[in-house]
């Protein structure tokens, strides 16, 4: 073994990885006398029940949330009648394929005429879901649509599919029993083999990693060094360069975390969007230099209002901010949404482009709730992007509240100048 003290680093690595190599063929020269049985046994547990199972799941799941939830947001008027028709056509389509694909596997005589039968049931409820979609596409009262024909419909294929998934089900249990007896005798016959081997290129290998463990401690230190220049780069990957703020990268990570954090304390959460008034305005007045300094001002705000360690500062892009707050209920949220609107207005930035003052003002849109398992994440930016346009149409320069996530009910308002109750 004298020779591998001679070698150097490099070299030791290049004999290692011809040691286990040389190995690993060995194995596979082995193991290739007895895979074939077992790969039989693979493919019929893994594509006779994995695979169709989840694209039938995935068929299933399409009917009920996409499908059917499409269906229902168009009868309330949520979405518009073409919306309607993108997203049903959408879902069709990707039922279709997956249906063809399901079909495409191999089948057994004794399941072809059930699923012969699942295609029909298939084709009736997709013809359902296409009248919808015309139906929308023509402008037809979409709220006379029956929730009760729907949900006829959607149970019905419902306990179809789910048969066949039953059956596919079964079918895997008793290739997984059938497989496991193969497996075991091969695995029998493999064990002495790969023992002898394995042992043999540990020995070696023991031997090696002695050899080279004077050439890991400078390993480490170049680690050690990378691990400080790579966490550097993720701060400036999170950070947005003029202002300093969080940006909006980091908001997503930040912001599906809070969530589910909330959602499992079922707590307060606040979401704010705020924008400035009429910048476009500014810069065409002062220049973009100016308009900077009017970012990072706003920044600065943000950053001595907001200073607990669960309050959120995000720079979203141009010259649109977001909050986010936890464990913080309306009455705080509201207090908190004036503060930065009066601070924004006290430090009298002069705008003389501003149709509403003076000074350089800002128009917030907030969203509290407690947060439960329904909560939906685009809901609570959705809501909070209507208050702050219900901020701005009436009259910009303060912040506009809602608690209810489900209709566009204002709960709270700022006017500028005026002092109200939280």
């Amino acid at each position: 073994m004298q020779f591998i003290e001679a070698l150097k680093f490099r070299s030791k690595l290049f004999f290692l990885f011809v040691l286990i190599t040389v190995g690993l063929v060995s194995v596979g020269i082995l193991g290739s006398l007895n895979m074939n049985a077992m790969k039989k046994n693979i493919d019929g547990v893994y594509f006779g029940s994995l695979v169709p199972v989840t694209e039938l799941n995935t068929i299933l799941q399409t009917y009920h949330s996409s499908l059917a939830y499409s269906v229902y947001k168009a009868r309330e008027l949520e979405i518009s009648p073409s919306q309607v028709s993108s997203e049903i056509q959408s879902a069709l389509y990707n039922v279709e394929r997956i249906w063809k694909d399901y079909e495409s596997h191999f089948k057994r005589d004794t399941e072809l005429e059930y699923v012969e039968y699942v295609a029909l049931e298939i084709s009736i409820i997709n013809n359902y879901f296409k009248q919808v979609s015309q139906a929308a596409f023509d402008g037809k009262d979409m709220s006379r649509i029956s929730l009760i024909l729907l949900q006829k419909h959607v149970t019905h294929i419902d306990k179809t599919i789910q048969k066949l998934i039953n059956y596919e089900v079964n079918v895997a249990r008793y290739e997984r029993v059938h497989f496991i007896n193969n497996y075991e005798k091969s695995l029998l016959q493999l064990t002495v083999a790969l023992s002898l081997i394995i042992m043999g290129v540990l020995l070696v290998l023991l031997y090696v990693f002695r050899s080279i463990q004077s050439d890991h401690s400078l390993l480490e230190k170049t680690t050690s060094k990378l691990r400080h220049v790579n966490k550097k780069l993720e701060n400036v990957s999170y950070t947005d360069a003029l202002t300093s703020l969080n940006n909006r990268r980091y908001f997503n990570l930040v912001y599906k975390r809070e969530l589910l954090r909330a959602k499992r304390e079922k707590s307060y959460i606040t979401f704010m969007m705020l924008d400035i008034d009429f910048f476009k305005q500014f810069n065409d007045t002062y220049g973009h230099i100016e308009g900077d300094y009017a970012l990072k001002s706003v920044a600065k705000t943000l950053q001595d209002t907001l200073k607990r360690p669960t309050d959120f500062v995000f720079r979203l892009g141009g010259e649109e901010f977001g909050v986010l707050l936890t464990h913080t209920d309306e009455t705080n949220s509201a207090k908190l949404a004036r503060s930065i609107c009066d601070t924004i207005r006290a430090r009298k930035i002069k705008h003389a482009g501003s149709k509403i003052n003076e000074y350089l003002t800002i128009s917030i849109g907030v969203v509290c709730c407690v947060a439960d398992n329904s909560l939906d994440g685009d809901i609570l930016i959705s809501k909070a992007d209507v208050m702050l346009y219900e901020a701005k149409e009436t009259g910009r320069d303060r912040y506009m509240i809602s608690s209810d996530i489900s209709q566009s009910k204002t709960i709270n308002q700022v006017e500028p100048n005026i002092k109200e109750s939280a």
